[in-house]
């Protein structure tokens, strides 16, 4: 089987790399060995790696959790898993979509099919979706925050019955940088989702909206006093649209956010992830806007 563990070592995006294959103990900083059995590409700089345990049996994850992807020679960077929850029980491989943006991802995105890569977690907290149920449910999101938030979307739509209205507002750049177009059409017509796209900039004669995704939240039909939102995307863009929900009459305990900012080791000890009081790779990812405002809104933090 073909590896990547012979390519230069960088260190950019995570922590260094090591040089030895993972074994598979139960230390959570050893990785598990996956291979790659297919890369899609859904943009221009956006793709999903399919991924099958070389060994041992499929990982078992919660909507929101992250895994950290080793290259072996190269890196490891942490990545939220974008697969069914319940696709460990089927047989489905596990799914991550990431941006060609480093030397890692360069790594990964680039390898061929058979290709051997390490694999440690999954690290975090989740979505915790059915908190939601019995009450309307708003999905926001930017590029590739839709990734993150896909598993919680998957856990609503397989019972679509329990839940009121469910909104999807998801915004790109560009027309071109739409990512999963084709499911979020298959969510609308199929699973009674309104969803609802815009893109920052589009050419000329493109019909549809243009402006940023939280101009859509005044707009949105949901009861804002049985609502939940889940929220991820730039950071910028997540504090602007928690605070549009907020106005819109949500307890900010009930709007949660995704955070993954310089996460390294994925169980506390660096530090590096660290937010004041708080280690997004242990007590988050995902928190709620009720812990997370006062952190988000001090500058430099």
């Amino acid at each position: 089987m073909a590896d990547i563990r012979n390519l230069a070592l960088h260190d950019d995006e995570g922590v260094a790399a090591r040089a030895s294959a993972p074994s598979t103990t139960g230390d959570p900083m050893v990785p598990r060995r996956y291979a790659i059995t297919r890369v899609r590409q859904d943009t221009r700089d956006t793709f999903t790696l399919m991924l099958d345990p070389v060994d041992g049996g499929p990982m078992r994850f919660r909507a929101g959790q992250f895994t950290m992807l080793h290259a072996f020679g190269v890196g490891e960077v942490p990545i939220s898993i974008s697969g069914d929850p319940r696709g460990a029980d089927e047989g489905a491989p596990l799914e991550h979509t990431i941006r060609n943006v480093g030397a890692v991802t360069r790594a990964l995105v680039n390898a061929p099919p058979g290709t051997e890569i390490g694999v440690r977690g999954p690290f975090g907290t989740s979505w915790d979706a059915p908190d939601a149920v019995g009450g309307d449910v708003v999905f926001v999101t930017g590029g590739i925050g839709l990734a993150p938030l896909r598993p919680a979307i998957l856990d609503v739509l397989a019972e679509r019955d329990k839940y009121g209205k469910v909104l999807l507002l998801y915004g790109s750049r560009t027309p071109e940088d739409i990512l999963y177009g084709d499911e979020m059409r298959r969510w609308a017509d199929l699973n009674d989702v309104n969803v609802q796209m815009t893109v920052d900039n589009a050419p000329y004669g493109y019909k549809g909206k243009v402006g940023f995704v939280t101009e859509l939240i005044a707009r949105a039909g949901f009861d804002p006093r049985r609502a939940w939102a889940f929220v991820c995307g730039p950071e910028g863009m997540m504090r602007a649209a928690a605070s549009a929900l907020v106005s819109r009459g949500l307890p900010p305990a009930k709007v949660r956010l995704s955070m993954e900012r310089s996460m390294k080791c994925g169980i506390g000890l660096c530090g590096h992830c660290q937010l004041r009081d708080v280690f997004l790779c242990v007590d988050g990812p995902v928190l709620d806007y009720a812990r997370l405002e006062p952190l988000m809104n001090v500058r430099e933090l």
